[in-house]
């Protein structure tokens, strides 16, 4: 992904080489998406058919939440709106008041995602409806092969005048004066000089760790799942248009539907259960059969203390981990392509450009950690050590408050450049039961009978506007007919 998007927005203005080995691979199981990657797919001018087509991919307009709040729970984390602001308040708070006098559905009900996601149907925006319909703004992400994605994005980096060489680094030389990375040693012989370097080594973290010796903060006392087992199996029936996230004994199980497989994992705390269990309680919980033997994955959540440190630059995971919970990986590696292109430097490497940098990085990693925590934190579920843990453990300062403003009355204070929307931490709120006492006093001066026509509205339109969606299976037929035509 840094390859590819230097690439095309420097167009060939510096010389970009890649240094990789097909003995070492990849994690390789990061499937599931936000929406911001459509953006990075818009920008490299990616066409999204011809991307459902290469990478295997399916559609997701959100999560499904199961046994969360409490066993037998269900909630639906839709990306996209619910309902449609009002004057001065979001819908949510006009919905609150119907909601807590027994005159409102569920939350689900008021957003398109939500309310079409468990009945597996799905679209694209469409162009011939009046942009005020519900059906002309559908906020979406992707599920798909990450082996798929990569090798595409490696064609399309190499096209674009990336050297790529096969090899693995050593050793790495440090310039004397300032500590700075001179040249990285490869298994060969080579050495290869560079003004900037990225490193994308993974949990490694080759350079940002090892040779620069940056260090690391730990955050496994508030996500204290450090591992993950995952497995591919056969599909059974059409794809869902979400990803579902299952709360199990000691962590959480992920299903991802992809076209031609579907994607299983459980991610798990090692203190609260052995490998052995976790595999006996993935392995019984596939849709279809197991087309491999399950990897494990050891993780320890958190970030590094500096994501720019003197001429190097740390993406994807050699930057930090969030565990997969908000499928926030991919993003965190787009936005930091992004930012590190936004705050390019010269050779002078000015700090002005790595603080701002780092100081941008640590509060989206900070705001995600939270909106993470949030999950875990915010549950009634008593029925194993793990849980009880997660229920009785100190929380950061900010998420405290936040928690205490929304459940006071529904009222939420979110900086504009963090990645979760108002709605995201709206409905994984009342979806762990954080219900209002009240409501924003501004509503009552809207007469009754115009919050009634107001919340009652927007349901019937949202429901309206799922019935007429094609199903995710009928859609995907014919979007990747269409892509494969065209092309």
């Amino acid at each position: 992904m840094a390859a590819a998007a230097l690439a095309k927005v420097l167009e060939r203005s510096c010389a970009i080489r890649l240094i990789e080995s097909e003995e070492i691979g990849t994690v390789g199981v990061g499937e599931a998406t936000v929406p911001h990657l459509k953006l990075y797919n818009t920008i490299l001018e990616i066409d999204e058919a011809e991307f459902i087509r290469e990478v295997r991919g399916t559609f997701k307009l959100g999560i499904q939440f199961v046994d969360w709040g409490r066993i037998g729970d269900r909630y639906i984390h839709g990306f996209g709106t619910i309902g449609h602001d009002y004057g001065l308040l979001p819908f949510h708070q006009y919905w609150l008041k119907q909601f807590l006098a027994g005159k409102a559905a569920d939350i689900g009900a008021y957003s398109l995602n939500t309310a079409a996601a468990p009945l597996g149907k799905f679209m694209t925006s469409a162009q011939d409806v009046p942009p005020t319909s519900p059906l002309a703004n559908i906020t979406h992400a992707y599920h798909f092969d990450a082996g798929l994605y990569a090798a595409y994005l490696r064609r399309y980096a190499e096209a674009r005048g990336v050297r790529r060489t096969e090899g693995k680094v050593v050793d790495v030389d440090l310039r004397g004066s300032d500590g700075f990375i001179e040249a990285v040693k490869l298994e060969d012989g080579e050495r290869v000089s560079a003004d900037l370097f990225i490193d994308c080594s993974g949990f490694r973290g080759l350079l940002i760790e090892q040779a620069l010796h940056t260090g690391y903060e730990n955050w496994t006392h508030w996500l204290p799942c450090d591992r993950a087992m995952a497995v591919p199996c056969e599909n059974v029936g059409p794809p869902t248009p979400y990803t579902r996230s299952t709360a199990r004994t000691a962590g959480w199980q992920w299903r991802i539907p992809l076209q031609h497989r579907t994607g299983n994992g459980y991610v798990y705390s090692s203190a609260y259960i052995s490998d052995d269990a976790a595999r006996e309680t993935l392995m019984p919980n596939l849709d279809g059969r197991a087309l491999a033997e399950p990897r494990i994955l050891k993780f320890t959540t958190g970030k590094r203390r500096k994501f720019w440190n003197r001429n190097c630059v740390a993406i994807g995971l050699a930057s930090g981990f969030m565990e997969p919970l908000e499928s926030t990986s991919i993003y965190l590696i787009q936005s930091g392509v992004a930012r590190l292109l936004n705050l390019m430097p010269d050779r002078s490497f000015s700090p002005v450009l790595i603080e701002r940098y780092n100081a941008q990085a640590a509060f989206e990693f900070e705001r995600i950690r939270d909106f993470l925590i949030l999950h875990y934190f915010a549950t009634e579920r008593r029925d194993s050590p793990f849980w009880q843990y997660c229920a009785n453990m100190s929380i950061p300062e900010q998420l405290a408050d936040n928690i205490a403003l929304f459940r006071d009355s529904g009222r939420f204070f979110r900086h504009a450049e963090e990645m979760f929307a108002l709605t995201s931490w709206v409905q994984v709120m009342l979806g762990q039961h954080i219900l209002p006492r009240n409501y924003h006093p501004a509503v009552d001066l809207i007469p009754e009978r115009e919050v009634n026509e107001l919340v009652s509205g927007v349901r019937n339109v949202i429901a309206n506007c799922v019935q007429a969606m094609p199903t995710h299976e009928q859609f995907l037929a014919r979007y990747v007919q269409a892509g494969a035509a065209a092309a």
